[in-house]
């Protein structure tokens, strides 16, 4: 992709060493302000006229994880104010949109959208676009593959790019801060894989002298217990969160095979996503 100085090259463009600071207060006060962008990443002299070239920018957007009230008022102005959204679910995004009446060009970016996906944001992020990212629930980029994307926007645009965070909730953080398990030392596993190393990484938790964190899916949460079960001592404490910040949210606790054994009791609560916690 071509770099701000070539796209400019054909207009006989010279670098202006310095502009005045009336000159940048007028201009940020008109469309730099209005697109929430406020970081020229150059000022241009084109046939004596000032043209402001735009660095493009990534916003890394942390969404609700369930309770719609946990958005940040940031994170609101971040997706008024951008060009675009970078989604996982458009029919998931578009909800979360109505419900705060912002309408915005929504493009696909997931773990199986290719290279077309990721082409078209980069291309606009290039021209100066300010793109906004989100998931589905959560932080992108944690257990996610807006991870993938950032680390591609850095590798190929470089400082043509600013990436902004715009933090707000996450599965993990939330669980961590109600479960009452020792967090100063912990090792965070996202999903399990499904299969190959699946048995391998449980058996490292289970020899693991700190804090263990990871999701797992309704499908597969009674086999990950059942799995636990048959590793851990019983000095190992097992905690369950299920469902955070929703109506039906549960939180459970005691050893591998209490817990086990509860979600065979209680098969109305193996529904919905959860985040598994195994700690001394």
């Amino acid at each position: 992709m071509a770099s701000l100085a070539e796209r400019f090259s054909a207009c006989h463009v010279w670098l202006l060493e310095t502009v005045s600071l009336s000159v940048i207060a007028a201009h940020q006060e008109g469309s730099n302000t209005r697109r929430g962008l406020t970081n020229p990443v150059a000022f241009l002299l084109v046939r004596n006229q000032v043209v402001f070239a735009y660095m493009g920018t990534l916003s890394v957007v942390a969404t609700p994880i369930g309770n719609l009230g946990d958005i940040t008022l940031r994170a609101i102005d971040v997706l008024k104010s951008c060009d675009a959204i970078a989604c996982e679910d458009t029919r998931v995004t578009a909800k979360l949109l109505a419900r705060f009446e912002i309408q915005k060009p929504l493009l696909v970016y997931h773990a199986r959208s290719g290279r077309i996906a990721s082409t078209r944001i980069l291309q606009g992020l290039s021209e100066g676009k300010h793109i906004a990212l989100v998931t589905d629930a959560g932080t992108p980029g944690i257990s996610d593959p807006g991870s993938e994307l950032v680390r591609e926007v850095r590798e190929r645009l470089g400082d043509e790019v600013r990436i902004d965070a715009i933090p707000g909730p996450s599965a993990l953080g939330a669980a961590l801060s109600i479960a009452g398990v020792p967090t100063h030392e912990f090792v965070f596993y996202g999903f399990l894989p499904h299969k190959k190393g699946r048995q391998t990484l449980l058996k490292e938790i289970s020899e693991s002298e700190r804090t263990s964190i990871f999701y797992e899916s309704p499908h597969r949460i009674e086999k990950a217990l059942a799995s636990l079960a048959e590793l851990l001592s019983e000095n190992k404490k097992v905690t369950v969160l299920r469902e955070l910040t929703k109506m039906h949210e549960t939180v459970v606790a005691g050893t591998a095979e209490e817990m086990a054994a509860h979600f065979t009791s209680h098969p109305g609560e193996v529904r919905g996503e959860f985040v598994v916690i195994v700690s001394a």
